[in-house]
């Protein structure tokens, strides 16, 4: 059951991966209509992707962007948002049938069984938000909205932590450094930072914040760059303002950074690194690995192999974070 719960966050990790690969080579548009079933199955014959190019050129990516683009052209953005898809509707099976036959095998406790359930509702929910952030580009946009995709991706990202934490309340003790009085608020905090920062690095991503003021430490040629509160009202810049996008996604990883550093200092006063606590020296070099990537994928304008392990390693960073307050709090409670 744990293999089986590890292979679901693998697999949700991999369609973030190609979710980030189609928001790269801006494909998410690319199928204008939502079939949860019949959708499995991509254009068959000439006739059948002539009928979903038509459909494409209907939209204002195409008219305003992508105006006389070829068929075969169309095909390469086609398969990356249908793999996409087709990845989902895979997850869900995967979950759904052996979750069945674990029931009949009597192996769920009905301590695991509802929460489990609970995640398989979600991750059709998350199919859902998806078309309902595709939508949003459909008619009067050439882009999806930002506010839609960071709930996509902020749902994902909660999707995969449940999934880390009750494959962890079924692993064996781990003896050694947690005590009833170890405190879990360190370990949460820190995840509740890299939490932010993913959130703010959709926000980057959905309107192209990254292809601006790619210079590093400053921006603007200052610690604080000129028109961080241009729009009206005051708010709206945090969302769509891309000078204070990326000056608040930065000094959000400078956070987490230092809440994660913090966070090993205090797990090794605590016990040392010893048992539950050897999460948290891999926890930080993981952080400054991924303050790495943010620098050099800013530095380089977003190529989609840099943005992709910068995206991939934020994940790894949280369910680390996760994987280490569940075994916390399972060790604590004995």
């Amino acid at each position: 059951m744990r293999i089986w719960l590890y292979v679901i966050a693998a697999l949700v990790l991999l369609m973030v991966l190609v979710g980030g690969a189609t928001r790269l080579t801006e494909s998410g548009l690319s199928i204008t209509t939502w079939k949860p079933v019949t959708g499995m199955i991509p254009p068959l014959s000439q006739a059948d992707w002539l009928a979903e190019f038509e459909a494409y050129k209907l939209i204002p990516e195409y008219q305003e962007i992508n105006f006389g683009m070829s068929l075969a052209a169309f095909k390469t953005i086609f398969w990356w948002e249908w793999g996409h898809r087709f990845l989902g509707r895979v997850i869900g099976i995967a979950f759904f049938v052996p979750f069945v036959v674990f029931l009949f095998q009597r192996r769920l406790t009905w301590r695991l069984a509802p929460g489990l359930f609970v995640l398989f509702l979600l991750g059709g929910l998350q199919g859902a938000i998806g078309w309902w952030m595709v939508s949003s580009g459909l008619v009067e946009r050439t882009d999806v909205s930002q506010y839609r995709l960071a709930t996509h991706l902020g749902a994902a990202c909660l999707l995969f932590v449940a999934l880390i934490v009750f494959a962890r309340r079924l692993m064996p003790r781990i003896a050694g450094g947690a005590s009833a009085r170890t405190p879990l608020w360190p370990v949460i905090g820190a995840a509740t930072l890299v939490y932010l920062q993913i959130i703010a690095g959709a926000f980057v991503a959905g309107i192209d914040a990254g292809l601006a003021y790619n210079t590093w430490p400053l921006m603007d040629g200052g610690l604080v760059p000129n028109g961080l509160w241009v729009m009206d009202p005051w708010w709206i810049n945090f969302f769509e303002n891309h000078a204070l996008v990326q000056f608040t996604h930065r000094n959000l990883g400078y956070l987490a950074a230092l809440g994660v550093i913090a966070l090993a200092f205090w797990a090794w006063r605590r016990g040392e690194f010893k048992g539950v606590h050897g999460w948290a020296p891999l926890i930080a070099l993981i952080v400054l690995l991924q303050v790495g990537l943010g620098v050099a994928t800013l530095l380089s304008m977003v190529p989609i192999s840099l943005a992709l392990m910068h995206q991939g390693t934020a994940f790894v960073l949280i369910g680390c974070l996760a994987a280490y307050a569940a075994d916390l709090s399972r060790e604590s409670a004995r």
